[in-house]
């Protein structure tokens, strides 16, 4: 019988979640590849496709990074055609960022790749819907304070 102040590897939520962040990676990996994108660059993509013209600020707290870790992200898509930085004419600190039309035509090969993955998981689509909500509350959770332990 095992101390229960043993730690296992294989009782670890962290790992738990580190194996399926990894997994789901690499299963997009191929398909985001034949679209010239890597999943950073995708999870930028994702933002301007949902919320429209943003700024390197809004888009770097979306994805809960910092300003300098999409700095690098925004200047390949712009390189590749995709994006379109502009700096604010009042406050040059600010860059807005827009779409392109080939930026805004690739969401829908993007779809597909989604598609593919989600189908991967072999989860129906209420289980996939009740998973991501679940994972959304438990980074709310542990982003804030509000449970208190024992």
């Amino acid at each position: 019988m095992a101390d229960h102040k043993t730690l296992r590897l294989d009782d670890q939520l962290c790992f738990a979640l580190y194996a399926a962040t990894n997994a789901v990676t690499r299963a997009y990996r191929p398909l985001l590849a034949d679209l010239d994108l890597t999943y950073p660059q995708y999870l930028v993509m994702l933002v301007l496709w949902q919320d429209g013209r943003s700024t390197s600020r809004a888009i770097a707290d979306r994805l809960h990074l910092s300003a300098n870790a999409i700095s690098p992200l925004l200047e390949r898509l712009e390189r590749g055609g995709l994006i379109l930085r502009q700096r604010d004419q009042a406050d040059r600190r600010v860059v807005h960022i827009d779409l392109t039309e080939h930026g805004r035509a690739l969401q829908s090969l993007a779809y597909d790749a989604q598609q593919a993955v989600e189908c991967r998981t072999g989860l129906a689509l209420d289980e996939l819907e009740r998973l991501r909500d679940e994972l959304v509350a438990l980074a709310m959770r542990m982003g804030g304070n509000a449970v208190s332990c024992p």
